[in-house]
């Protein structure tokens, strides 16, 4: 007998072109407010429209897709508001994060941590900084060692997609960011929860700074286009 199926697993193909748009999400190809097309994404991608209704699908669910009458499914976009929200939690779950593994961080994952950020300060493009920060702060949400937590920054992480590429593809944001982590790993080594939560958010803050000014420049670019 024929079961009916579940309409939220996504098959092979709807993985691989959800993994896409969301690559593309995350890079800036699909940038807030841009139709998602099911027949040109289909061509582009090289996958029937099944898989490509079922990665949309699922964008849906995390957020970052939203239907719009007479337009369909839409890259949605965030209000100021939302922005600034959504960097408050960040600095509350990572803070939170660093506070842990100030105390649960095994020594080897503290060097590891040092090498990603030794690294990020020599990198010598954008796409690599901006692929090492990524890697720092999954080490270090790792090194906290809570399942619920980790869970939380996952589905924050989606969120944060809908702003575009990695402010580490500017190099002044990758240098300061090593300069802001240094200071995370030194409360780290000393095992001192209070600030290293307090350079976690210190951090992120700065982020958030840089992302607000991004986020007017390209505004005002758009008004007097």
């Amino acid at each position: 007998m024929k079961t009916q199926e579940d309409p939220n697993q996504t098959g092979p193909q709807g993985n691989s072109a959800y993994q896409r748009l969301l690559d593309e999400i995350r890079e800036g190809v699909l940038l807030p407010g841009e139709r998602l097309r099911e027949i040109e994404l289909s061509e582009r991608l090289g996958v029937s429209r099944t898989p490509v209704r079922e990665a949309i699908r699922q964008l849906e669910a995390d957020g970052l897709v939203t239907h719009i009458p007479r337009l369909g499914a839409t890259v949605r976009s965030l209000s100021y508001s939302e922005v600034m929200e959504l960097y408050e939690m960040r600095a509350v779950l990572e803070g939170t994060a660093a506070r842990l593994a100030a105390r649960a961080a095994s020594d080897v994952e503290l060097d590891e941590l040092n090498v990603l950020n030794d690294r990020l300060a020599e990198a010598d493009t954008g796409p690599v900084a901006a692929q090492l920060n990524r890697i720092f702060h999954a080490t270090l949400l790792d090194a906290a060692k809570n399942r619920f937590l980790t869970k939380s920054m996952l589905s924050l992480q989606k969120a944060l997609l809908i702003l575009g590429p990695s402010q580490m593809l500017d190099g002044q944001r990758a240098d300061d960011a090593a300069g802001e982590h240094r200071r995370v790993m030194d409360a780290l080594q000393a095992r001192d929860g209070d600030a290293a939560e307090l350079a976690m958010r210190a951090h992120v803050h700065a982020a958030q700074r840089m992302r607000i000014r991004a986020l007017q420049k390209r505004d005002r670019a758009i008004d007097q286009a």
